[in-house]
């Protein structure tokens, strides 16, 4: 049985008269627990106040499918107080590491206990806030390493496909190359009509030009690639579906074809098939370094985005091109948005830029664009919208999702509050950008939902207060 001298180890119980604490002791119930058992479960609604007596507890966080160790309770201590007064599930799991001795009082009795004294209740509710700031602290700070992990993961996805293509272009250019300047120096030892050359690299020429211009759709690239092929195989090229496609990149015309050939058509010299070969593989190195030059400016384009998203070279404070923040946030979420999320925007072209701090303002527009694309289940329509209004402006994110249901809608900004399942959400994501918004740029965010549309406000001022 609990006694009184237990409960006098801990803190907060030191406040009660010793009839409550005889009134403690004869309705607490004896749990004992072997080490490696859970005591509760994270999401657990609250099934009353433990007092620990003998043995140590882990605390955990279910984060991305891991269980992330916050800390630990040893005897003497108490826990189970924050479910009963938020009425919330238990934000953490319970683990004995050693064997222990607790005891259990139930909410209700517990709950009646603060009402009676009021000392109890004070250092009680000190204590509850001291265990939620630092939980919040390091749940923050999760939030943030999983918010760089999501951007690292999509920044190294995005940056795969361009460096691949770089790295291909790259490979295969030097064989190329080689096989190139072979088909020159063996066409330069032939007896050839000045003229006729000059025709030869007017069209090569002309077709570099198609190339890096990219004249041609791909329905219109397929049809022209068809036709040569066809024009080839009754030339008598061999290989011929070798040249096709590099010729029809280049918008070559079976015609021009016929006035390069008409003077070799009857010809059986190895010029007869070299000048072919020799402009389709000129298109195909010209192709390699267009697709090598496009890697990697797409590689630029995404670490200037990075750069820019985090303003890693630039103050605290500064004027922040709302935006360039948005395009930023925008393109190293490419890699969830480009396989069913259609992106509208309608920018006012007149916005001005803003004092703020850029990194956090960043934090923002990820938040609301990653719970869009949640909320649509990665398939819909995401609808970015910018107004000035005199000495503020609105940035509006809007998503074609299911909506939030009326019943939470007043609860969705408080801190730990999320309907995502444990481990998936920490309930932090929209509290902190309330905070960033609201707190660091003193404007304001809103929300308007219903199914199929719901729409995040901010407003921010255009000068800092």
């Amino acid at each position: 049985m609990l006694c009184i001298e237990d409960l006098n180890h801990l803190e907060p119980f030191q406040q009660l008269p010793k009839m409550r604490l005889e009134w403690i002791c004869d309705r607490a119930e004896v749990i004992e627990k072997p080490a490696g058992h859970i005591l509760v479960h994270e999401g657990d609604m609250a099934c009353g106040l433990f007092l620990l007596i003998q043995g140590q507890v882990s605390i955990t966080r279910r984060s991305d499918g891991i269980d992330i160790p916050i800390g630990q309770h040893e005897a003497p201590s108490f826990f189970g107080e924050i479910p009963i007064l938020t009425d919330e599930p238990m934000p953490v799991t319970m683990k004995a590491t050693t064997n222990c001795k607790l005891y259990k009082l139930q909410g209700d009795d517990f709950l009646k206990l603060l009402h009676e004294c009021r000392d109890f209740e004070r250092m009680m509710f000190r204590v509850v806030q001291q265990r939620t700031r630092g939980l919040e602290s390091f749940i923050r700070g999760r939030e943030k390493m999983a918010a760089l992990g999501t951007l690292a993961a999509g920044l190294a996805h995005e940056l795969n496909n361009p460096a691949a293509a770089l790295v291909r272009a790259l490979r295969e250019m030097p064989e190329a190359v080689a096989e190139l300047q072979r088909m020159n120096l063996v066409y330069g030892q032939q007896q050839v009509d000045e003229a006729h050359t000059q025709q030869w690299l007017q069209t090569r020429d002309r077709g570099y030009d198609a190339i890096l211009n990219e004249r041609l759709d791909p329905i219109q690239v397929s049809d022209r690639e068809d036709e040569l092929l066809n024009w080839l195989e009754d030339y008598g090229v061999e290989q011929p579906w070798k040249l096709a496609t590099p010729l029809a990149e280049a918008n070559i015309a079976t015609d021009t074809l016929d006035e390069l050939m008409d003077r070799w058509r009857n010809d059986v010299s190895e010029l007869r098939n070299m000048g072919l070969h020799w402009l389709a593989l000129s298109f195909e190195v010209m192709s390699m370094i267009k697709h090598g030059m496009r890697g990697a400016e797409r590689i630029s384009e995404l670490v200037k985005a990075m750069k820019s998203y985090s303003y890693l070279d630039q103050g605290v404070q500064q004027e922040v091109d709302i935006h360039q923040g948005l395009e930023d946030t925008l393109r190293l979420f490419s890699h969830k948005l480009k396989y069913g999320v259609e992106v509208q925007k309608q920018y006012d072209t007149h916005l001005p830029k803003v004092m703020a701090y850029g990194s956090e303002l960043n934090q923002v527009w990820t938040n609301l664009i990653d719970n869009a694309v949640d909320a649509m289940e990665g398939k819909g329509t995401l609808k970015i919208t910018t107004q000035h209004c005199t000495d503020h402006i609105l940035v509006c994110i809007t998503d074609s999702g299911s909506g939030i249901p009326p019943n939470i809608q007043s609860r969705v900004f408080e801190p730990f509050f999320t309907t995502k399942s444990v481990g998936n959400g920490s309930g932090l994501g929209l509290e902190t950008t309330r905070r960033i918004v609201e707190n660091r740029h003193h404007g304001t965010i809103t929300f308007d939902s219903k199914p199929g549309r719901t729409q995040f406000t901010v407003c921010l001022p255009v000068e800092p207060r």
